[in-house]
């Protein structure tokens, strides 16, 4: 579907404050339209992003533009927070439809679990599911929970540090409904460190070791996974965002059996929700976000599914 750009076409930029490493190029079709799709990282320097962001305003070949390291907004059960943080960026791109991913995650995360039972047999019923950060992957959390799995919510423990885990959707939004508006006032870094890369070493953490034991299946944000993944993930499933041949390389090496990206695989990587949202709304036309609805649609016509990859 992807091939190295060598031409000039109209963009689709995701602008990172994360690692520069994970920088990618490539040529897309999309609905019958060819579009130049980057992924650019700023090595959290923020300033360096208010310049790109500015930039990429004023460029008439942008027809969309993703945020990516930080999030517009966390969604629960229909309620939005919006990060403080995000309001002086947004003032930055006033002309071009600029979205951090959370328009599709809900929507077409919720259609990931279905789809994987439908296409390809996956029986979630009764599964434990160590959902690292739920506010991160309401839909996610929605669609495991219509499966049948048992879903654990770890938002206390992998983004605030409290070992405190939540194994019910009802006390998770019960929760998220106390914290989210206070979690949105604080600076987007001390909940996601999207300064450092993914290669980053894992750190101990005994409460969370007995989590991924205990687990089925991984599921949430790559950086998530990582953060305190053992050594030992012998037959575990992995359902995530991005990754890249280096990452698979990691999850076969600690014995991972099944990754699932949300996202599809790319020229042999997998891009951020914040990325495939413009690219929908380049491929749609539009000035703005979508409907949640169209987002799931238009996924479908343009073949941008879910990628499977066994690794066992």
């Amino acid at each position: 579907m992807g091939r190295i750009v060598d031409c000039l076409l109209p963009k689709v930029v995701s602008v990172s404050l994360g690692s520069s490493a994970r920088d990618h190029r490539i040529e897309l079709d999309l609905c019958q339209k060819r579009f130049e799709v980057s992924r650019v990282g700023c090595d959290g320097d923020k300033e360096l992003l208010k310049k790109r962001l500015i930039q990429l305003n004023d460029d008439p070949m942008v027809a969309a533009i993703g945020l990516g390291g930080l999030d517009f907004f966390m969604d629960c059960a229909g309620h939005q927070f919006w990060f403080r943080e995000i309001k002086p960026l947004k003032k930055l791109v006033p002309d071009k439809p600029f979205v951090g991913g959370g328009g599709l995650k809900v929507a077409f995360e919720k259609s990931v679990v279905p789809y994987l039972t439908e296409h390809y047999g996956m029986d979630f019923s009764d599964k434990q599911v160590l959902l690292l950060v739920g506010l991160d992957r309401y839909g996610l959390a929605c669609g495991f929970e219509e499966a049948g799995a048992q879903v654990n919510y770890g938002d206390l423990l992998w983004a605030l540090g409290l070992p405190f885990m939540m194994r019910s959707q009802k006390s998770f939004i019960r929760t998220a409904r106390i914290v989210g508006p206070m979690a949105v006032q604080l600076p987007f870094q001390m909940l996601y460190n999207s300064n450092a890369d993914h290669e980053t070493a894992s750190t101990y953490n005994k409460k969370a070791e007995r989590e991924y034991r205990r687990a089925d299946i991984i599921a949430g944000d790559y950086k998530f996974v990582t953060q305190h993944m053992p050594e030992d993930m012998e037959g575990k499933w992995v359902i995530t965002n991005t990754t890249t041949p280096k990452d698979i390389d990691l999850l076969r090496d600690r014995g991972i059996e099944l990754l699932v990206t949300t996202t599809p695989r790319l020229d042999g990587r997998s891009f951020g929700t914040n990325l495939i949202e413009a690219c929908l709304i380049a491929a749609e036309g539009a000035d703005t976000a979508l409907r949640p609805e169209r987002y799931v649609e238009l996924a479908y016509e343009c073949g941008l599914m879910p990628s499977v990859t066994y690794l066992r």
